[in-house]
């Protein structure tokens, strides 16, 4: 089982140093994955319920640093050599694709191939009124404009048409490292995030999830799905978030086959406490429990 943290570009992981200090040690101590999540812009009060908590409004607030999560995670891979940084997620119908090709394709790049995208539909209507984009047919969208970027990354000399995004002969470099792909992995824990997974998907991101229970469930409609598709499930990269994981949570992921849990947490707002926080985790997390 790998152990990823999501800690960096809100709030105190917001900060250069914060970004330096845990990125380098997580990479020291073993750390598979440091994720970063996106949103462009917050509101005080959102027209929208977040679906990943029991009261629908999101607890980071609105005042709150966030940064764009592509940056933050540059940062985070000059400050380190091994470990897999990932958007966990960004808001791909946000975006335009061309635009978000060339930048991942360039921090992949830049990395040396350590690059996830995860990526999600978005849930706040208030972020894709002010981003002037449609919040309707926004999954369509998102599909689509990940199929437009495997392109960009795959031809030398491209070419797309669709509803949402249409180029014709175009050249986007910097190509992705390994074998001209990036790996996509889809956030959401709704049935229609999980179909979208099993339909084009290279892994889930599942967030925010009321234990090991509600991972098995997800997981079940996930075989499911693959298995109506004549997908192999096992091809597809599993990474899980839970609300309050306990390492006693960990051999039962293993058995389910979540290749990652994710811890969510905040970093100290000190630059020089954040090497041990990170060190604390790993004593946690990557001692076996007796």
């Amino acid at each position: 089982m790998r152990l990823g943290l999501h800690a960096l570009g809100i709030g105190s992981g917001a900060d250069r140093a914060v970004i330096d200090a845990v990125a380098s040690t997580a990479d020291a101590l073993g750390f598979a994955t440091l994720w970063a999540g996106e949103h462009v812009v917050m509101v005080d009060q959102s027209a929208s319920r977040y679906p990943y908590s029991d009261d629908g409004v999101i607890a980071v607030p609105a005042e709150a640093d966030w940064l764009d999560p592509m940056i933050a995670l540059g940062f985070a891979a000059a400050a380190s050599s091994r470990i897999g940084i990932a958007t966990g997620v960004l808001l791909l119908p946000e975006h335009n694709p061309v635009v978000v090709a060339k930048q991942a394709a360039s921090l992949d790049r830049l990395s040396g191939g350590r690059l996830t995208l995860g990526v999600g539909v978005g849930w706040s209507r208030d972020e894709f009124a002010a981003l002037a984009v449609p919040f309707e047919r926004r999954a369509a969208r998102t599909a689509e404009y990940a199929a437009a970027m495997r392109t960009l990354w795959r031809d030398d000399i491209a070419s797309f048409t669709g509803e949402f995004v249409s180029f014709d002969s175009i050249r986007v470099n910097p190509k992705p490292v390994r074998s001209r792909r990036i790996p996509i992995v889809l956030g959401g824990n709704s049935d229609a995030a999980l179909r979208r997974v099993a339909a084009w998907g290279d892994g889930w991101y599942g967030f925010n999830l009321d234990g090991v229970a509600a991972v098995r469930e997800c997981i079940g409609k996930l075989n499911e799905l693959c298995d109506g598709l004549n997908r192999d499930r096992s091809e597809l990269r599993l990474a899980v978030a839970l609300r309050s994981p306990s390492p006693e949570d960990v051999d039962e992921l293993t058995a389910l086959g979540v290749d990652e849990l994710v811890l969510v947490e905040s970093p100290p707002a000190h630059p020089g406490q954040a090497a041990d926080w990170v060190s604390g985790l790993a004593d946690r997390w990557m001692t076996k429990p007796h």
